[in-house]
């Protein structure tokens, strides 16, 4: 099994088959992909009857492929897991936004390499730092970086359900199954 089959299976896990609850904001999902989604990428059926390997290949191509997961997990297959698991639930933007925040936070004040743009779009600036920052910190910059993303995403959930009371539905289950 690769990365991705791993990532995708614990996914899908957490976010079983047909579900319509209405305190949920994104609607009716299948697999957890949310019918706007599945509109979006040519899935014109009744969400009830998607297929898991429909689901699949969403998740392929928009969650893993956008984010540049292929490559992350050559430096680290856990925080290629982790960007995934961010940004299935929370959006790629802000999975990428996460990751690229806590590289220039983690940079040594840019000795290690400089800053870049924060602009929620993985691309080759952002993987060169990430190179970077794998090569200079190694298993522990590995620790460090999957404590953050946690921090990150969790107090993320925090404020979603402060500002969104109907969310405290979800909290509960989110920190006990998507925060390490």
């Amino acid at each position: 099994m690769t990365i991705f089959d791993n990532a995708v299976e614990k996914v899908l896990h957490h976010e079983g088959g047909y579900v319509n609850n209405p305190n949920d904001s994104g609607g009716a999902t299948n697999f957890g992909i949310t019918e706007s989604v599945a509109r979006k990428n040519g899935y014109m059926g009744d969400m009830r009857e998607m297929k898991r390997s429909y689901a699949i290949s969403i998740y392929k191509a928009l969650y893993w492929d956008s984010l540049e997961l292929d490559i992350v997990e050559q430096s680290s297959p856990a925080i290629a897991d982790k960007l995934f698991d961010i940004g299935v639930n929370m959006g790629v933007g802000r999975a990428a936004e996460f990751f690229q925040r806590l590289l220039n936070v983690l940079n040594k004040r840019q000795k290690l390499y400089a800053d870049i743009s924060v602009d929620r779009d993985i691309g080759k600036q952002t993987l060169n730092a990430f190179y970077s920052y794998i090569t200079h910190r190694r298993h522990d910059g590995e620790v460090v970086m999957m404590k953050a993303l946690n921090c990150l995403q969790g107090a993320f959930y925090i404020t979603l359900s402060e500002r969104r009371e109907k969310d405290e539905t979800f909290t509960y289950g989110w920190l006990l199954n998507r925060i390490d």
